[in-house]
């Protein structure tokens, strides 16, 4: 998955079909895959262990993990139904060995109750935007092509971005902008589209590109960067709560994980980053007072780092893939038994 999105113009022509072998498995890429499958591969050894992708899009890492570890099983979760549908294909040749399931990914300790999963071994989380969602011209996350303002990961969502658009008053939208999207010029944004809203109800992403961009001061405008990304992302992030499902998702991930199973999470941007960063040191630190000559077993990490800091894509990669770019990869090994309670904080 992935948040970035090249700039294009405003009718771009339509996407190319989705590839597929001579299964009518879909021939797809992602951002890392052989790391991360090296990385979370030790923890899927056993017979019957449990890898988890919680954010299972067109199945690419799932495939890889599947193929690279003949004795895991995996249960695919992802919210978006066009998804779901495709990975089942590409995962074709496990027959027997997977189970999908349609829902957002802090809803992760219901799906593991449902199916009578205690622990895992390892989960997957690859933030952000499919290919697959960008390149739906329909969905109306780009901003370089004219759509309906849906926004929707999940369809059956009843909130789209033209509703919090139109909905949402002014102060509101200077608070989503700044939030979610770090955008400096929320109150010129949320001004303006307040003031066209009365004129007519946005409905398309054209419109507020236009509005985004004429509310903007010209040094803006014509800057690096389109001047409409920091808004779409953010209405994005609110319309399908992201940041709020990774606060729930976090905590519970590595409640589940057994003893040596490791979690990996792909996040695009900063707002992403900066909470599984935390939520990361918190698992891998002791929650002993500082300068204690013995720490007590009970207040040891209960997590060690297998990634030093964010890992990120290869130049080649990026060079294959420009929508890897912004990728940040993080690693943690549950090396201990017992409950962390620290992590709770993060929400």
């Amino acid at each position: 998955m992935d948040v970035s999105e090249p700039v294009a113009a405003r009718n771009p022509p339509d996407p190319a079909p989705l590839a597929v072998d001579d299964h009518g498995a879909v021939v797809h890429t992602p951002v890392m895959r052989e790391r991360i499958t090296a990385l979370l591969g030790p923890a899927l050894q056993t017979p019957g262990a449990i890898h988890v992708d919680v954010t299972l899009g067109m199945a690419g890492h799932a495939s890889a993990i599947l193929a690279d570890c003949p004795n895991a099983r995996l249960i695919g979760i992802d919210q978006d139904a066009d998804a779901l549908a495709i990975a089942e294909r590409t995962l074709h040749r496990f027959a027997g060995r997977f189970e999908l399931v349609q829902a957002r990914f802090d809803e992760l300790a219901d799906v593991l109750d449902d199916l009578g999963i205690a622990e895992i071994n390892s989960l997957l989380a690859d933030l952000g935007l499919s290919s697959l969602q960008i390149d739906q011209r329909d969905r109306g996350f780009a901003y370089a092509a004219d759509a309906p303002l849906d926004m929707r990961m999940d369809a059956r969502n009843p909130r789209t971005a033209a509703q919090v658009l139109n909905t949402s008053s002014q102060a509101e939208l200077v608070r989503i902008l700044r939030r979610y999207g770090e955008e400096p010029h929320a109150e010129r944004i949320a001004r303006a589209i307040v003031t066209e809203r009365a004129r007519e109800p946005f409905s398309r992403s054209a419109r507020l590109v236009d509005v985004i961009s004429a509310a903007l001061p010209a040094a803006v405008r014509h800057g690096g960067g389109h001047p409409a990304k920091r808004t779409f992302q953010a209405l994005r992030i609110e319309v399908n709560g992201e940041l709020d499902a990774l606060a729930g998702l976090l905590p519970d991930a590595l409640g589940r994980l057994a003893v040596g199973g490791r979690i990996a999470v792909l996040a695009y941007h900063s707002l992403e980053d900066r909470l599984v960063k935390q939520t990361f040191a918190a698992a891998i630190s002791d929650a002993a007072p500082p300068r204690l000559p013995v720490v007590p077993e009970p207040l040891l990490a209960r997590f060690e780092p297998l990634t030093r800091g964010a890992e990120k894509p290869t130049a080649d990669e990026i060079a294959s893939n420009p929508r890897a770019a912004s990728a940040r990869l993080r690693v943690v090994k549950r090396i201990r038994p017992g409950h962390v309670p620290i992590l709770k904080e993060a929400r």
